[in-house]
């Protein structure tokens, strides 16, 4: 307003500068220009060449050019009967610099300018410099930070420019100190609080930040308590008063809000009107809640939520349910009606794919289930980002609506995604007494050129370890979602390097399998495979139960070599309600396999293996994630080919993976061939069992300084525990199977898991303390992997 008042006054101040006769203008000249055009004056001038200028004319002109805000000062002048304009430019703002601001973001504080207009290239008036400071000051401020200083400086140019720089020094947040809710009788303050995202400091405020006063922050607090009280059937609460007070230092604030409860009502009657397009009866089932039930505001939302899902599947994309209620104060109830207003109904016009610069349309259109052309379904468009959430090549998903343009039925269906790493790329160079140099190569890819296919090549090589593995995975063969794939490998591996017993294996297999997709969520895979594998033993180093099982399956003639040929078959079905590949919040994964040798194989056995996950969100921020695995195996049919699960099937348990805190697969049966052998022992090498049990319950919470951390990073507290069992054993040439399952025998951990899906691969780091071990348990407390796994 003093602003407007003092342009008002130089308007008629410069107006009276001169006795202004009227005249009729037969031209008009604008003097002092320098970067404003000539026809934008023009634009704004309420005189044109014609016109008889009166001395209220010409305060009209004035005030006019005033008000575009270009110009400092604006002066009028006859020559002749040609109207002369003397204009002085305002400044143009060549660039606005902002310092030292931490707590707000620079493009936050430079919106907040904006809309207060100030922008670089605009016209600069010197009487901004107050609402600069103002506003600056009242965004601190609804941060808790009020001891903040605003120093802005203008710097002139050249040109009829300025650079404003502002200086900031944020200074320290105010914490509050109290927080007292008066006049609540049913519910004590710290049931009430339980949901604010204020709070008093705390062990955890440094990071949560909870104790930082905030007007946005309390009204929401305001409003959850307002809504505690409606969902327990108090409609008449109210929030009378609300007093926030600061110390004088500025660094402490104390709130006092009064609160009225009032009655419990009931829900009278519940009544549907308007255009219900389902049967009534329909409807009514999706209403969660009934006559003679206290009322709650939430179970209203959450049917109307229900019948508005219900017409969206069915076409309505715009429906709107809106429960109306009548309160009756002197029976103390609320009768309820839901308005039912469908629209029309809608279907989708065109599907447009953006940010897909890698993946082809086809591979994010075939996992669509809303179709073109179709009527519009939210479901199947839910279906759909959850889809291309799970394919675990895409950062983000969003998925919008927009109406057709000139159309009041169509929509068209737009899915932006943003692309993350979708393959890895390991290079390993390393040493040991054992192994000497060690070179590994990995590369692996599940988007091939975009096309939705996987493909891994794998290439390690040691001193005493050679490893060639390459597969491809194709998941739509046909169009109905077959999917098909190959596994190639050959493998030299030391065992007692991957803390297993002292053999090497040299194993060559091949297989193939498909994927038979039944349901949404449901799919059935058939592998058929046929491997080698020599088995090489070292004398007085091989455990005694590896050679003899060797020496029973070659009728009690002992070698050190053996080779064993199988031909095998897996069958498994997987359950996948996961809403996301990596870090979902809820839904389930549960896997079933069996996997049976064929005849002709040299062995007879067969493995199971379930394994279940299950997520479930306990806020918006944190999730519970509990899993458990078991697996078994053991021989079948006649004594020729029956000699249970060979050793080198066994299950292992311990490492990054499962039961962490204990070293990679230590954990189980073991065997000690060195305690002839004084510095060596005791030394246990890990034998595995045909037994396996493991469990996890995680809870994922946000992670600390970083950002949009649902989608590359995740940060858990974890508790495992598990173990192996039943070791077969060859004695006498007998077959026997010892370390039988027990409870007092599972081990367990705790600590904390990080993981990174990293553009080189997915990186895991665990720092875990086993709290329930035995003597001779080999553990570690800091574990990481870097890499694809598998």
């Amino acid at each position: 307003m003093k602003r407007i008042a003092a342009l008002v006054l130089l308007a008629c101040l410069s107006a009276n500068t001169f006795a202004l006769e009227t005249f009729v203008v037969s031209d008009i000249r604008i003097d002092g220009l320098q970067r404003i055009n000539a026809g934008t004056v023009f634009s704004y001038l309420p005189v044109e060449k014609g016109d008889k200028l009166t001395q209220e004319r010409a305060s009209q002109a004035i005030r006019a050019l005033y008000k575009t805000g270009f110009f400092n000062d604006v002066q009028l002048a006859r020559q002749g009967n040609i109207l002369v304009i003397t204009v002085q430019e305002r400044p143009a703002i060549a660039k606005i610099l902002i310092k030292g601001n931490k707590d707000v973001k620079e493009e936050d504080l430079m919106k907040g300018l904006k809309d207060i207009g100030l922008v670089e290239g605009e016209p600069f008036d010197r009487l901004q410099l107050d609402r600069v400071t103002q506003e600056l000051v009242r965004q601190y401020n609804n941060r808790g930070k009020y001891n903040v200083t605003i120093k802005p400086k203008i710097l002139n140019l050249d040109r009829n420019r300025v650079e404003l720089n502002i200086n900031i020094a944020e200074g320290k947040a105010a914490a509050i100190k109290h927080i007292n809710i008066v006049g609540n009788h049913t519910y004590d303050d710290g049931t009430l609080r339980d949901e604010f995202e204020s709070g008093t400091t705390n062990w955890t405020s440094w990071y949560s930040k909870n104790d930082q006063y905030s007007r946005e922050k309390l009204s929401g607090d305001l409003e959850k308590l307002n809504s505690y009280y409606l969902d327990r059937g108090y409609v008449d609460f109210s929030t009378d008063s609300t007093e926030v007070s600061m110390s004088p230092d500025k660094r402490n604030m104390y709130i006092v809000a009064s609160v009225r409860e009032g009655e419990i009502y009931k829900v009278a009657d519940i009544s549907l009107s308007g255009n219900l397009i389902l049967k009534e009866d329909d409807l009514r089932k999706l209403i969660k809640i009934q006559s003679n039930e206290i009322f709650s505001r939430n179970k209203l939302e959450k049917s109307a939520e229900a019948m508005t899902a219900v017409l969206a599947n069915i076409g309505y994309a715009f429906a709107e349910v809106t429960p109306v209620p009548t309160v009756n104060r002197e029976k103390r109830e609320v009768s309820i009606n839901f308005v039912i207003a469908p629209g029309k109904r809608v279907y989708v016009h065109r599907i447009n794919f953006k940010g897909n610069t890698n993946t082809a349309d086809e591979v994010i259109r075939r996992e669509m289930r809303q179709l073109e052309g179709a009527w519009y379904s939210q479901a199947a468009i839910d279906r759909s980002k959850i889809r291309l959430q799970r394919l675990g090549y895409f950062k983000k998903v969003d998925i919008t609506t927009p109406r057709v343009p000139g159309t009041d039925d169509q929509v068209d269906l737009n899915v932006t995604i943003e692309e993350t790493s979708s393959g890895s790329f390991t290079f390993g160079l390393g040493y040991s007494q054992v192994q000497k140099f060690i070179a590994s190569v990995s590369v692996s890819q599940n988007n091939l050129f975009g096309s939705g296919d996987r493909a891994a090549l794998t290439v390690s090589q040691s001193f005493y370890e050679k490893r060639y593995d390459i597969s491809y995975f194709n998941p739509y063969l046909t169009d109905d979602g077959i999917s098909i794939g190959y596994d190639i490998s050959l493998r030299k591996l030391d065992q007692s390097e991957a803390n297993i017993a002292e053999y090497l294996s040299d194993t060559a297999s091949f297989s193939t399998y498909l994927g038979i997709p039944i349901s949404e969520s449901d799919t059935v895979n058939v592998k058929l495979g046929v491997d080698k594998t020599r088995i090489n033993t070292f004398e007085g180093a091989t455990p005694d139960e590896i050679i003899n099982y060797i020496t029973l399956v070659n009728k009690g003639i002992p070698t050190p070599l053996k080779t064993f040929h199988q031909w095998n078959t897996e069958i498994s079905w997987a359950h996948d309600t996961r809403n996301k590949f990596f870090n979902p919040t809820h839904g389930a994964l549960l896997q079933l396999s069996a996997e049976v040798t064929l005849p002709g194989s040299t062995l007879s056995y067969y493995k199971l293996v379930g394994k279940y996950t299950q997520y479930f969100p306990i806020t918006d921020k944190l999730t519970f994630q509990g899993s458990a695995t078991i697996g078994y195996g053991d021989g079948y049919g006649s004594d020729k080919h029956n000699f249970g699960l060979p050793f080198y099937e066994n299950f292992y348990a311990g490492g990054v993976a499962d039961v962490r805190g204990f070293k990679d697969n230590t954990l189980g049966p073991s065997a000690s061939p060195f305690d002839l052998i004084p510095q060596y022992s005791g030394y246990q090498q890990p034998l595995g069992g045909a037994f396996k049990t493991v469990a996890t319950a995680e809870v994922i919470f946000p992670t600390p300084f970083v950002k949009d951390d649902n989608t590359t990073t995740r940060l858990s507290a974890f508790f495992d525990v598990g173990n192996v069992f039943n070791s077969n054993i060859a004695q006498n040439g007998v077959l026997r199977t010892t370390n039988n399952f027990s409870f007092s025998d599972l081990r367990a951990s705790a600590g904390l898991s990080f993981h990174w899906q990293a553009p080189v691969g997915p990186i895991v780091i665990n720092l875990a303390r086993p709290i329930r071990k035995k003597p001779g348990d080999q553990t570690e407390t800091l574990q990481f992997t870097f890499g694809a796994q598998n």
